[in-house]
């Protein structure tokens, strides 16, 4: 997924901006006065119980909402003759997240909590700090600290951030929605829920229960995600 997420950051046109953005994701690091970590964000989780709430989980939703945002200025394009900066956006996608990896940490059961430093700073705080330090442009850090809109203190006041705002409304709730709908299943079909589920079981979770009934969604989570846990 990291190929994936570099080939969509290579689609930034401006070599200084793109420069930055691989950096950042080769790289991830940040320094906050005396404290300064490396981190990776390839097993993080994109939150702790709603969107993404498991391994890998940040990486697919980067990718999906950087995805979206190139999208959506297409859209733009073509339908309302409107062009945005896709190189903000594009940055803005990538970018918009990748502080919440060092803000959790992994459980002995496989889930996922809130780390000693999510405990002080948000991720939108501590990218912002750290888009400043490396000079990232003022559009971009902007994009990134108002990608919550109404959820925060700060609202979008550019084209280019309200398409990463709405990008990651999208597939977070898609996500979240896909999750809630299997945990629901396995629910009625074996009277408990389950730790962790990821999108790909819950997606099968769907069919099945479609298909088949609440029988196969039963042996299914026995036969895949239960015996994964144990």
């Amino acid at each position: 997924m990291i190929e994936e997420l570099e080939r969509l950051v290579k689609q930034i046109s401006d070599p200084a901006l793109r420069g930055k953005v691989l950096e950042f994701i080769r790289n991830p690091s940040f320094k906050l006065g005396d404290l300064q970590r490396d981190f990776s964000i390839s097993e993080s989780p994109a939150s702790v119980f709603r969107h993404h709430s498991y391994r890998h989980g940040l990486l697919e939703h980067t990718i999906s909402v950087t995805i979206l945002g190139i999208t959506l200025c297409e859209v733009l394009e073509k339908v309302y003759g409107v062009k945005a900066d896709r190189d903000v956006v594009i940055a803005g996608c990538v970018l918009h997240d990748l502080m919440k990896a060092p803000l959790y940490e992994e459980t002995e059961d496989g889930c996922y909590t809130v780390s000693r430093l999510g405990e002080k700073i948000d991720h939108i705080s501590l990218m912002v700090s750290e888009l400043n330090r490396r000079g990232f442009p003022i559009e971009v850090i902007h994009a990134v600290a108002a990608h919550h809109a109404e959820f925060n203190v700060l609202h979008p006041t550019t084209l280019e951030a309200l398409i990463v705002h709405v990008a990651d409304i999208a597939d977070s709730r898609l996500n979240g929605k896909i999750l809630e709908a299997a945990r629901r299943l396995i629910k009625e079909a074996m009277g408990e829920g389950v730790k962790s589920i990821n999108l790909k079981d819950s997606l099968e979770l769907l069919k099945i229960a479609s298909r088949e009934g609440l029988s196969s969604v039963k042996k299914y989570v026995e036969e895949n995600i239960l015996s994964a846990d144990e």
